[in-house]
Order: C-alpha cells, then structure tokens, then sequence
C-alpha cells in the first residue's frame, strides 16, 4: 500500500487525560490548546459550561469536560489547559486534565462504542481506539456540544 493510501486509512486525534483516563478528539477539530486562563462565569449557565473566555477579541463558551462527562470536578493544576475546538460555526474551549499526544490511529483500531447503559453520555463516545497497550475514548464532539433540541447544550 502506498503511504498516500495509507493516510487515508489513518486518522489522528488530540489525546487527553480527565480523571486518568485517556480521551481524542479528532486533530481536524481543534483550532488551538491553550493554558488555563481565567473564566468569565456566567449566571444560570448549565453545570458544565464553566463561562466565557476571550480569545483575541471572540468571546467564546467554555466547558469542563469533567462535568459534561459526568466525572468528579478537579482543582486546576499547572497541566490543567483549554483545547479550542471547531463544532460546525461554532468555537468552544474544552478543560482538561493536561494533553498527553498526537496519536495516529489507523482506522482498523477504532472499534465502535460498546453498547452501554442508556446513560446519556454513551452517545458523546464515538468510538474506542487501541493505542500501545491502552484504550482511548474518541469522543463525538458534534453530539456532545452540538445544539440540543431544546436550543441549549
């Protein structure tokens, strides 16, 4: 197989940790990774959109991955960043734990998500990579902030 066919069979993701464990997003979706900086919080805002943040002159939406995903809060350590994400028009900032990689997965290593509880984030999993030894949830950043029915994510 040429390497140019070989490309197209891989994908790669950004690689991250929230509660130890290792999650992706597609590397096409995020438009930078930031260190944490403070945050505009807004009243009434659901639980896990932390508030707001000024990138260069946009204010854009942040959520804490911990909360959206349903995981323990954490305190912000030094390795705690914002990755800034494209989901359709809209520019997100998205708290991790710390980046780990960029890892290139061929497309044979992705498995779909396996069928879970009825629990409303098993659909934000858009399937699990091997990875050296590991697992990674590759999550679906179009399910998870894409707009809900009600208008509010």
């Amino acid at each position: 197989m040429t390497t140019e066919l070989a490309a197209l069979d891989e994908t790669q993701y950004v690689t991250f940790a929230l509660a130890g464990q290792e999650y992706g997003v597609d590397i096409l979706r995020v438009h930078e990774i930031r260190g944490y900086s403070p945050i505009t919080p807004i009243p009434h805002a659901r639980t896990h959109v932390k508030g707001v943040m000024n990138l260069r002159g946009t204010v854009i939406p942040v959520v804490d991955l911990r909360l959206a995903l349903r995981l323990p809060p954490a305190e912000c350590t030094p390795f705690t960043v914002i990755i800034v994400v494209g989901v359709g028009p809209r520019v997100v900032g998205l708290v991790v734990d710390a980046v780990s990689e960029v890892l290139t997965v061929p497309r044979v290593d992705v498995q779909p998500p396996p069928s879970l509880a009825t629990d409303v984030e098993a659909r934000f999993v858009q399937g699990v990579a091997r990875a050296a030894g590991a697992l990674v949830i590759l999550l679906d950043l179009d399910a998870m902030l894409g707009v809900a029915e009600d208008g509010a994510w």
